[in-house]
């Protein structure tokens, strides 16, 4: 850790302690050089994996398209932000766990798709009718059908 103040990488660490439910480490530090102290903050850093679209592009995983998504299914639906929350959080466990650099948008699209017939069947399928592009109410109901069973 380099010193803020003169740059020289000799530091030590006066006090560390959890923060933010224990999901960051707050550290008090004091530079051997300067004597000047500091504090730090260190949080877990978790990659996901790119995601390729339908067309090959390839773009980083964005968490806020996902929930953006997500909440507009759920538009005006009785499903509380935690609930939201954990859905989210769920999926994003399982595309990290999946171990792979690149997942196809579908398999995010699928993994939203079976997180939402879980949270709210209307969502689900405001979901699946823009996902799946549906043209007419005869799909709407195949949908609703397969939902049924």
């Amino acid at each position: 850790m380099h010193c803020p103040f003169c740059g020289a990488t000799d530091t030590k660490v006066i006090d560390s302690r959890l923060v933010a439910d224990g999901h960051q480490v707050r550290r008090r530090r004091q530079c051997l050089a300067c004597a000047e102290r500091y504090t730090t903050f260190e949080t877990a850093e978790l990659v996901m994996p790119r995601v390729i679209k339908t067309n090959g592009n390839r773009e980083p995983f964005d968490e806020e398209k996902l929930r953006g998504g997500i909440q507009r299914a759920l538009e005006k639906r009785p499903v509380s932000a935690d609930d939201i929350e954990k859905a989210i959080n769920s999926i994003k466990s399982r595309l990290r766990a999946t171990g792979e650099r690149e997942i196809g948008s579908a398999m995010v699209g699928n993994l939203v798709m079976e997180a939402l017939k879980e949270l709210d069947k209307v969502a689900y399928i405001r979901f699946a009718s823009v996902y799946h592009s549906f043209e007419d109410i005869r799909e709407f109901g195949e949908e609703i059908a397969r939902l049924q069973k």
